[in-house]
């Protein structure tokens, strides 16, 4: 969705702006970075340590139908809304917000082309973060859509059917074990088969690159009819990845939520180097 899209829908009685960045301004901290500003009726998805899957020790991993639908009916979101998810790096931390409203069963919902930072570059107006209004609960009904996310066991299926690309969306030093985790504990290295494509590839100055482009990009590693799943540090580039398959016309796609913060650990899962 463009910025200029948004600007003109802004306040519409139907739509929802999501800020789902993973270290988002707060009100206090942006007192002394002058960073606490935000499109205005923002609303904060929290997809870190809120909406996510609390037993288990793997980062934001996708909760249960029920605690999403909770959680969500709380930000005011109905069955009818039509959201808007950004960030405030550009197109980063928003696309696994998007996915997991898709995960849902929820259609109506886009990522913010470009995210905040072309929001301010247009010079659009901004409100102060925690200025937005209060909300009534909303009515959102999850219905969960099997196969948008896959687990290890899924994956490692994949990766020895020719059906199947695994695409992982880390940088080619980490994706060859050349350069370290940023998560202690973890090997380095990637999965037998799967194939690197750095989740920045996709992107141009913070914004997703054209349909036609982004085709190039992926026929350059899959053929069209492989079906393809995407992996990554922990499930949130990868959902980079996904957006940018749907807007080169993929449509069989699946991310794996665990991503190497799960296949990464000590195991008996295969990885291999360079």
């Amino acid at each position: 969705m463009s910025v200029s899209w948004l600007a003109e829908h802004l306040g519409h009685p139907q739509l929802v702006v999501l800020d789902a960045s993973l270290k988002p301004a707060t009100a206090s901290a942006g007192a002394s970075t002058g960073n606490a500003l935000h499109v205005p009726g923002t609303r904060l998805f929290d997809f870190d340590k809120r909406i996510c899957d609390q037993t288990t020790s793997l980062p934001h991993m996708m909760p249960s139908p029920e605690l999403f639908e909770r959680e969500v009916r709380a930000l005011g979101i109905r069955r009818d809304s039509r959201i808007v998810i950004y960030d405030r790096v550009g197109v980063y931390a928003s696309p696994r917000a998007w996915w997991m409203f898709k995960a849902m069963g929820h259609e109506h919902v886009a990522v913010l082309d470009g995210g905040l930072p072309a929001w301010v570059e247009a010079k659009h107006p901004c409100a102060p973060v925690g200025s937005a209004t209060p909300v009534e609960p909303g009515d959102f009904s999850a219905a969960p859509r099997p196969g948008l996310f896959c687990d290890a066991e899924q994956v490692a299926a994949a990766l020895s059917d020719n059906g199947y690309a695994v695409l992982d969306a880390r940088s080619e030093g980490r994706f060859l074990g050349r350069e370290p985790e940023p998560r202690a504990g973890l090997r380095p290295g990637h999965m037998p088969r799967a194939l690197n494509l750095p989740f920045n590839a996709v992107l141009a100055n913070g914004r997703m690159r054209d349909a036609e482009e982004l085709a190039v990009l992926f026929d350059a590693k899959a053929a069209p009819q492989r079906k393809l799943i995407f992996s990554c540090g922990s499930g949130v580039t990868a959902c980079i990845l996904a957006l940018a398959a749907v807007q080169a016309g993929r449509r069989e796609l699946a991310v794996y939520d665990g991503s190497w913060s799960e296949w990464g650990l000590p195991s008996s899962r295969p990885v291999v180097t360079g």
